[in-house]
């Protein structure tokens, strides 16, 4: 049977319109693949809640979450991904790494020379086609 992880990723932009980009740590499934940040939705919680928690935990900053961008399904073996993305704003504080490798903040046009996880393929796509 096949099992499926409900995860939530930030596509953060500042003030410059640079998207934060993450890129997986070599102790991570994927490693050296670029992510939006974010993790798992824990039992009985909403994606926001999920994703505002996993930043404070991961980034050490807080966010207000925005619109809903996509939700994207990837799978591996007997596993699904299924990735639900959003807009979100650093309200305080400045994205440390401390799971990932390296952060990176990049304009939307440069996105496609990242060497994206698949499950945030699709975000990335429709980032490069909005205005």
């Amino acid at each position: 049977m096949t099992k499926t992880i409900d995860v939530v990723g930030a596509v953060i932009v500042d003030d410059q319109k640079r998207i934060l980009c993450a890129k997986r740590s070599e102790r991570m499934s994927m490693p050296f693949m670029w992510e939006f940040p974010g993790g798992k939705i824990e039992q009985h919680e909403e994606p926001e809640a999920a994703l505002a928690r996993e930043i404070s935990e991961e980034l050490n900053c807080q966010i207000e979450v925005r619109e809903f961008i996509t939700e994207a399904v990837h799978s591996v073996t007997a596993l699904n991904i299924r990735l639900k993305t959003y807009y979100a704003r650093i309200v305080t504080g400045i994205p440390q790494a401390s799971e990932h490798e390296e952060l990176r903040w990049v304009l939307k046009d440069e996105l496609t020379s990242l060497n994206w996880a698949p499950a945030d393929i699709p975000t990335v796509e429709i980032l490069q086609k909005s205005h």
